[in-house]
């Protein structure tokens, strides 16, 4: 558990901007109907469940004009 208190300062802003990063993709998934690629039931999965790159990979890639 030493081990763990190390690594603390390093983890809770990675946790809290990941947790951002996915809360704000969603939330964008769900409001827009129009994607560059893919569709709703495509990202939600990727945006939930693809940790910290599956937020980053919809706004670069599926994110649609209409935002």
């Amino acid at each position: 558990m030493e081990i763990m208190k190390e690594y603390w300062p390093f983890l809770v802003p990675l946790i809290l901007a990941e947790f951002v990063l996915m809360v704000t993709a969603l939330v964008h998934v769900l409001r827009h109907p129009n994607y560059k690629f893919g569709s709703r039931a495509l990202w939600i999965p990727v945006v939930l469940f693809v940790q910290i790159l599956g937020p980053i990979v919809y706004f670069v890639f599926g994110r649609g004009d209409d935002a």
